[in-house]
């Protein structure tokens, strides 16, 4: 367990099931520091497993550890990186896992540690020791519900890909975790080298915490017949008019009654609702289409390009053509003098809470 002077020492933990690139992407980058600097500066890793014998990952794939968690806990430990796992149940929902075991580890490592991060859904490993209480956290949004249910005392927030809190950080989904190794080198030895990883990586130059992960679910299980009408009827009818009322009038109840059922079963409010659908119709259509920015707006509802880059800030913190060069799944997009105008407008009109702002006629 000992390392040259300059080296940091971060221990990976292991166990049966592990999420395999949680395990094996922060490495990459960490590898990389040594390879950007002419000196010893850098990491050591080393993964840890209640025993020497390998673990078998959800992949499949068998890896072997490197040392035991008690072997681990003797010494004094910089980074615990700690990577999760994830079942589907009956109604093929995922759910995150926390062995009690591997739980009671975490915490004892954890106090040996100069700080301590999790890799995706790795975070309710954390929590489940005892580690974000009066924290903000992340983790895969898929999770996050079950995350927040489960641990009221967490502020959870699913839109940034990590976030920081004093010496524990999380991470959101499973390629995030190459972002918040790259947020750890930064901590450690500066922007500039953790830059030149990145280009190493062939990453988009490290995306700041705050970068949305990208995803808006859509899909989440309600528990009557309703509410699953009213959410195909929204996804079958983006780029008409979808007002509360006119929703409520669908549904055959009160637009009070309408907003209290969405909050219930979705845990949002109609207008956000219809907003995120809007976002993930385009966010589709900008990574695999020419359209311009104009047709967008239009077959997706959102009326004008100014209110579609307005969403767009509001629930992914990027522009479309933004995302669309770095998303794109085909060759060549039209660039857009419209988006740049608006672009231009006061940051002040595209603030606001994500999951409140109406989505508009």
């Amino acid at each position: 367990m000992e390392t040259g002077p300059a080296q940091r020492l971060i221990v990976i933990v292991l166990f049966e099931g592990v999420d395999l690139l949680d395990v094996t992407g922060p490495p990459e980058v960490f590898s990389l520091v040594r390879r950007e600097t002419d000196d010893a500066a850098g990491y050591r890793v080393v993964l840890a497993a209640e025993t020497l014998a390998p673990v078998t990952t959800a992949a499949g794939v068998r890896i072997l550890p490197d040392v035991t968690f008690d072997e681990a806990a003797r010494g004094g430990i910089d980074t615990l990186l700690v990577p999760g796992s994830v079942e589907l149940d009956d109604r093929r929902r995922v759910r995150a896992l926390t062995d009690p075991a591997v739980v009671d580890r975490v915490r004892t490592l954890a106090a040996r540690s100069r700080r301590v991060a999790s890799v995706c859904v790795g975070a309710h490993l954390l929590a489940a020791a005892g580690l974000l209480d009066g924290r903000r956290a992340t983790t895969h949004w898929s999770t996050a519900g079950q995350l927040a249910a489960e641990h009221p005392e967490i502020e959870v927030d699913a839109d940034p890909i990590f976030i920081r809190a004093g010496d524990v950080w999380t991470g959101a989904g499973i390629s995030a975790c190459l972002d918040l190794s790259l947020a750890l080198v930064a901590d450690d030895f500066g922007e500039e080298l953790a830059l030149r990883v990145a280009r190493q990586l062939v990453m988009y130059l490290k995306r700041p915490s705050g970068q949305s992960q990208f995803s808006v679910p859509l899909e989440p299980v309600s528990t009557t017949r309703r509410i699953e009408e009213l959410r195909h009827h929204i996804l079958r009818n983006l780029s008409g008019r979808l007002t509360v009322p006119d929703l409520a009038a669908h549904a055959h109840v009160s637009e009070r009654q309408l907003t209290r059922i969405f909050k219930t079963e979705l845990g949002t409010t109609p207008s956000a609702y219809i907003e995120s659908a809007r976002v993930e119709l385009a966010r589709h259509q900008l990574e695999s289409g020419d359209a311009t920015l104009e047709r967008i707006a239009a077959a997706c509802g959102f009326g004008t390009t100014d209110t579609l880059v307005r969403a767009f800030r509001r629930r992914l913190d990027t522009t479309p053509t933004d995302y669309r060069q770095r998303f794109r799944t085909t060759a060549g997009a039209p660039t857009d003098t419209t988006e740049a105008r608006s672009a231009a407008l006061p940051a002040a009109t595209a603030a606001g809470p994500r999951a409140t702002t109406a989505a508009g006629p």
